[in-house]
């Protein structure tokens, strides 16, 4: 006689309940922004770019480089807390002035 363990069906594999649909709030995302730079030359603004954020392709970095030296402040990258203070951290480390604020 074939006795059935409770929770799998006669095939022996485990029965899995789905379990509810959670909604999932998302995390707030941040602007990594850069701030004009009178010191540094343009070239070394859009290679420092491209090495602290590495999704910036060479065009990218040079639309934020302009886009700070023509109006004081441009977008670097939207993205997670962590990520977004890393950045800053680093572009302040290589000399260039960055903040972070909320994307609203």
């Amino acid at each position: 006689m074939a006795v059935e363990s409770p929770g799998r069906s006669p095939g022996g594999a485990a029965v899995m309940e789905k379990a509810p649909e959670r909604v999932r709030k998302k995390a707030p995302r941040y602007k990594v922004l850069l701030h004009n730079d009178p010191v540094n030359t343009m070239e070394y603004v859009v290679n420092t770019l491209r090495q602290v954020v590495p999704q910036l392709s060479e065009p990218d970095a040079l639309a934020v480089m302009l886009e700070a030296h023509n109006s004081g402040v441009g977008l670097v990258i939207v993205c997670d807390i962590e990520p977004a203070e890393f950045y800053c951290e680093t572009l302040k480390a290589k000399g260039l002035t960055s903040s972070i604020e909320p994307e609203s």
